[in-house]
């Protein structure tokens, strides 16, 4: 059986059989059952996602999800297919991701009722917070009365140990000084010592998030993120990143969920370099998605150098994903912009202009900390609106709104699955009074909208609703390409710096699309026997509507302007 081989790999002094049948038990699945489909791509070009907080907008006297529920359904059904709706559990620090609680919807922002609503219209998301929980958990008040189960499922190191080679994404002391009724002790928190690791070499921590997940999907959840799922599995003497049990545990929960729900979806989420990054794919039987982290800070390296070179050998050097699996593109998140995914590809100097040039656009830096006591920025904090207020020579230039856009349709374009953080859908700016009343540098991209007031500025001429129809004309065109399926063929073209091309085909060869994206704040000619066309065919621009006229040889394209040149007319 697969689960039982999988345990093997993680567990070697455990009874198999046993923990076999208790996992079998909890999701309630027979010894001997039905192989589900492997490989299959459980989405197409239709499908476009939405990252949101439960609270993103609100209504006085309303729930938020309730909210959250009639905004998306009267706004942006036609253009929208999956909600990832950030922790909306009960917590107690960094944003829903210290979990108190993994089986109760958070009082305030409304209840299960509510998420089962928006499993009606949309296919749901939800966070599985699986390397850690609050310190205000039961199950960490069982640890410190030495109680089952909760005195198990933490890490305690003896303060001695050598944990230099630990990666962190962190500046905070790695270990926690605890008082239980057992003595002093120090946890294990990789992120702040409100978060303590739990320990998965109890597989009884194992079994409790396969229950976990059973419940989710009982509730109308079909996607599944494990968040910071990289630093599960710790082993003195390594990293403690990425380790071999890690990515076994991956394997294992997504087998449970294809047996138990046919369709069920798992998405890693490793803010890690690009390489470490990819090998959560594993041979097509680990995630189904993996978060694209190398794109965003890649993207928006080209637009404010006005040069995609590093975009570009990136893109050539990402392999295509196997069907069963796809990347899971985004511009922006609820996070930063992720920096460890640049190691490798930016150069150094590089990176060092544009931070300056971020924090000069009112963004702030988050740093981590290395072994050897020094720290290194972690991630960009800023809204990707104000990110691309300017370009490094030209820091407010006037091409703000195009060339926000430009980078949004990139990312509808690219291979894979696309997802919008819902602030990029309105171009909020940067939320400073938020950040000041937080101290919390990630706070300055977590808006909360009063429902009122985001319909006002969508209906007036602003320039939250040019954005916010302009992405939504993209993703109603890109939703009928068959070319842009996650799975589409991807090739990237060669065609200068300043344009950053790539071409688009189906499985059958029915549609190509060229994508050309002038990444600049200058007009830029492509000769269109770069492209090599297949002259017997009609092309047009999807865009602007307009056709490739007999005789012509080039394209001029403006400042930021994007062509999808297509031999399909849709």
């Amino acid at each position: 059986m697969r689960v039982s081989n999988h345990l093997g790999l993680i567990y070697h002094d455990e009874d198999l059989d046993a923990l076999t049948t208790k996992l079998l038990g909890i999701m309630d699945l027979p010894a001997q059952m039905r192989k589900p489909r492997w490989y299959k791509n459980n989405w197409s070009e239709k499908d476009v996602a939405v990252i949101t907080y439960a609270n993103s907008i609100v209504q006085e006297g309303e729930l938020p999800l309730r909210t959250l529920n009639r905004f998306l359904h009267s706004r942006l059904h036609k253009e929208l297919s999956w909600v990832h709706i950030l922790p909306f559990f009960p917590f107690s620090s960094d944003d829903g991701f210290a979990v108190i609680d993994y089986v109760r919807v958070n009082e305030s922002f409304g209840n299960w009722d509510h998420i089962y609503e928006t499993s009606g219209h949309f296919k749901v998301m939800a966070d599985l917070v699986i390397n850690h929980c609050s310190g205000m958990s039961l199950w960490f008040e069982q640890f410190r009365q030495d109680k089952p189960p909760g005195n198990g499922y933490f890490l305690e190191v003896d303060p001695d140990t050598d944990t230099s080679l630990v990666v962190r994404p962190r500046t905070s002391p790695l270990l926690r000084e605890v008082q239980t009724l057992d003595g002093l002790k120090y946890i294990w928190c990789t992120f702040s010592h409100d978060q303590p690791d739990l320990n998965f070499r109890n597989p009884d921590v194992l079994a409790e998030m396969v229950g976990i997940i059973r419940f989710y999907l009982d509730r109308g959840i079909r996607v599944l993120r494990l968040d910071a799922v990289a630093f599960l599995w710790k082993e003195q003497g390594t990293n403690c990143l990425n380790l071999p049990q890690t990515h076994e545990v991956v394997r294992l929960l997504r087998t449970l969920m294809e047996y138990y729900c046919p369709g069920s979806v798992l998405i890693t989420e490793t803010n890690i370099p690009n390489r470490e990054n990819l090998s959560y794919f594993g041979n097509a039987n680990e995630a189904h998605l993996i978060y694209n982290f190398s794109f965003p800070p890649l993207m928006l390296h080209a637009l404010v150098t006005g040069n995609c070179h590093a975009l570009k050998n990136w893109m050539m050097s990402m392999p295509p994903a196997r069907n069963g699996t796809t990347f899971f593109n985004f511009m922006a998140s609820h996070d930063g912009i992720g920096l460890r995914p640049l190691e490798g590809l930016v150069a150094e100097e590089e990176l060092n202009h544009l931070l300056g040039h971020m924090e000069d656009n009112g963004g702030r830096i988050s740093w981590r900390s290395l072994g050897d006591g020094t720290s290194r920025p972690y991630e960009i904090n800023i809204s990707l609106f104000d990110a691309l207020k300017g370009t490094l020579k030209n820091p407010d230039d006037g091409w703000q709104e195009d060339r926000f856009i430009c980078a949004h349709t990139v990312m509808l374009s690219i291979e894979g699955l696309p997802a919008f953080y819902i602030h990029s859908l309105f171009a909020t700016t940067n939320d400073y009074e938020k950040f000041a009343n937080t101290n919390n540098n990630r706070a300055i991209n977590r808006h909360n909208w009063n429902l009122g007031n985001l319909e006002e500025v969508l209906d007036k001429d602003t320039h939250h609703r040019r954005i916010f129809n302009r992405l939504k004309k993209l993703i109603g065109m890109r939703r009928k390409q068959r070319a842009f399926h996650p799975n589409a063929t991807m090739f990237t073209l060669h065609i200068g710096d300043a344009v950053f091309a790539y071409w688009r085909q189906t499985a059958d060869r029915e549609q190509s699309i060229f994508c050309l994206n002038n990444i600049t704040d200058r007009d830029q000619e492509v000769l269109l026997s770069s492209l090599n066309l297949v002259l017997t065919d009609n092309w047009y621009d999807l865009i602007s509507g307009t056709a490739i006229e007999e005789g012509q040889t080039s394209l001029n394209l403006s400042p930021y302007q994007s062509v999808w040149l297509t031999n399909i007319c849709c």
